[in-house]
């Protein structure tokens, strides 16, 4: 028998997706932040992140067979992702991980991946690319 996954020990898909939908109402609500998604729904992004965390954590793979290699960096070189953005994204993926009720030790562990992955996205330092100021 396979040990569980971070995935299934935190309560499998269920508990991401409340997460990524709880994360996407904040979205929805800040400005600054929506901008960073063209989108005109965001259940499109909402689809991307869950595939990609279920993927992550130990789930099923199906950001990879549908998108190819995550690439994050790579994918997010297109937006103008600065240091206020990564705080308001992870002020509402904090907010998410909240209502999640996971045992100290998972909750430390998702919060520290995702406050690492944020850090690591920005690409900008300055508050909008030239074109936007």
């Amino acid at each position: 028998m396979s040990a569980q996954t971070f995935y299934d020990q935190v309560g499998g898909h269920d508990t991401f997706a409340r997460l990524v939908h709880e994360f996407y109402r904040g979205v929805a609500q800040d400005p600054p932040l929506r901008a960073l998604y063209p989108e005109e729904d965001l259940g499109p992004a909402e689809e991307r992140l869950l595939m990609f965390l279920e993927q992550y954590w130990g789930g099923p793979t199906s950001y990879s067979e549908q998108r190819g290699h995550p690439r994050l960096r790579m994918r997010h070189m297109p937006f103008a992702v600065t240091p206020d953005q990564r705080d308001r994204w992870l002020l509402h993926m904090m907010a998410a991980v909240d209502t999640l009720g996971l045992d100290e030790t998972h909750d430390l562990v998702l919060r520290d991946y995702l406050t690492r992955a944020a850090y690591s996205l920005v690409n900008r330092v300055d508050e909008a690319p030239p074109a936007q100021r």
